[in-house]
């Protein structure tokens, strides 16, 4: 099968490699710089997967920026172009898609034409009675920020919008390329399909929007909402999952499908809808108020990205409460140390942390990081030892010295263990010491070496990790962190 994929971000580039596995793919994009990063193996998105199935090469995929190139001859042509949100027309801008579609159908008629990007409801039937354009099926993409290639691999749903051969077809390729054999399948009406994907980011959005006001609650009543949410979520009909309150929903997708769903609700009397979209504005309210009411001199904001493995600085949504600060006359500086630039949205934009955390006496963080909490570099001079001396006599000289060490690396650890035993494949194995953090709320191990850092003992760290993750991590915890000393 010969496949064309209109658009290298994080649907197109995914789908792409998702397929190319066993198709001849072949990616367009309008920017040099992506199609060459591609073509030399390198990744143009955040994305560990897609990085390093790139790297690794074999699959049977190429990318360009000439449209004749990639759809002559194609049999399928995937569209993967932006939508935004258009607050002026109340609707998604779907010009790019359209164009997509006009330059397919002109170089490769006979190819079908699938939309993964985000549309509204209703729009890909309008295409077919307005257009005639009946060559055109939609099929939902659901995915997330820096795990895109994780979750084609292994979707919980395949979802295309029209009961038919060519829709079946398209679904085996989407089904043949991913890990999990068994996902379900599911072929539908077009405005359905436009439906499935609008409503279920909508219902993340309100999940999260629950999770923030539970926080807001707690905040202004003086409780810890992580007790609170650890006792909801402990109710099945809940889970323990998607509960961790932030700044408000942001990223490319959750803030524009909710009010692109909220717009086709112009004629149906609803409640509900509206309010996830004004919780989000409320909760960026809540938080700056919140900051505010320490009457900080200066405001840093640690990372601007909404979570780890993401590289979307624009969308996310620490930035209505970084626009709430500044409008009260208080200045803000950002702590991004992979963004270039040198100021966002007139912001400092510092890279070096001493420095960040010099300059602001309040910083605003969307999770504790360990670079806030521990210190570096350590210095172990405190242990009173000789010049020389065996890992041992360090183990034992910090246990000795535990309170002084423990303030050293930074505060709010608690000891868990010294010399624990791991067993893997059969052979015992033994972490020198291990903590537990509270703000980070982790399992620490650390690793005590006395010669020059080598490059397997991170590996043998990597593996302590994994067992601990597997049998010590308790519900509500993050994942181990490792120190090697």
């Amino acid at each position: 099968m010969r496949i064309a994929v209109a658009g290298l971000g994080y649907v197109g580039l995914s789908n792409a490699l998702l397929l190319a596995q066993h198709n001849d793919v072949t990616a367009l994009d309008l920017l040099p710089a992506k199609v060459d990063q591609v073509n030399a193996g390198q990744s143009p998105i955040e994305d560990a997967d897609c990085a390093a199935w790139l790297a690794r090469g074999g699959l049977r995929l190429t990318a360009t920026t000439d449209p004749e190139a990639a759809l002559s001859g194609a049999d399928y042509v995937i569209v993967a172009t932006p939508t935004d949100y258009d607050p002026a027309t109340n609707a998604f801008d779907t010009r790019s898609v359209e164009s997509a579609i006009t330059t397919a159908r002109r170089i490769a008629p006979g190819a079908v034409v699938v939309i993964k990007s985000t549309v509204p409801v209703g729009y890909t039937r309008r295409l077919a009675l307005d257009r005639g354009w009946d060559n055109v099926i939609f099929s939902p993409e659901f995915l997330r920020e820096g795990r895109a290639l994780h979750d084609n691999l292994h979707p919980a749903r395949i979802v295309v919008g029209e009961r038919s051969d060519r829709a079946r077809v398209f679904a085996e390729l989407l089904r043949q390329g991913a890990a999990d054999p068994d996902v379900p399948v599911l072929l539908t009406d077009p405005d359905e399909a436009e439906s499935i994907k609008l409503f279920s980011n909508t219902y993340l959005a309100m999940r999260v929007a629950f999770f923030n006001e539970l926080d807001s609650y707690a905040l202004v009543r003086g409780m810890d909402s992580r007790q609170i949410i650890e006792g909801v979520g402990l109710d099945p009909r809940i889970g323990g999952h998607y509960n961790n309150p932030s700044f408000g929903y942001g990223g490319y997708c959750l803030p524009k499908d909710t009010r692109q769903l909220l717009a086709n609700y112009a004629a149906v009397p609803q409640n509900l809808m509206a309010a996830i979209v004004d919780a989000n504005r409320t909760r960026k309210d809540v938080i700056a108020e919140a900051v505010l009411a320490l009457e900080p001199r200066v405001v840093g904001v640690h990372r601007l990205v909404m979570k780890q493995g993401s590289d979307n600085f624009r969308q996310s949504a620490v930035q209505g409460v970084m626009k709430r600060i500044k409008a009260k006359g208080v200045p803000v500086v950002v702590y991004e140390p992979a963004l270039p630039e040198a100021f966002f949205f007139n912001s400092p934009v510092l890279h070096d942390l001493d420095a960040f955390k010099a300059q602001a006496d309040v910083i605003l963080a969307n999770r504790m990081a360990p670079d806030l909490v521990f210190r570096d570099p350590y210095l172990l001079d405190f242990l009173g030892l000789k010049d020389t001396f065996l890992e041992q006599d360090l183990e034992a000289a910090i246990l000795r010295e535990l309170e002084s060490f423990l303030l050293e690396l930074g505060a709010g650890f608690t000891f868990v263990a010294r010399q624990k035993r791991i067993t893997l494949d059969g052979d015992d194995f033994y972490l020198d010491l291990l903590f537990f953090h509270r703000d980070l709320r982790r399992l620490v191990a650390v690793e005590l070496k006395l010669d020059q850092f080598r490059p397997d003992h991170l590996g043998q760290m990597e593996l302590y990790l994994r067992w601990l993750d597997k049998y010590e991590r308790k519900p509500g915890e993050d994942a181990p962190l490792g120190i090697i000393l």
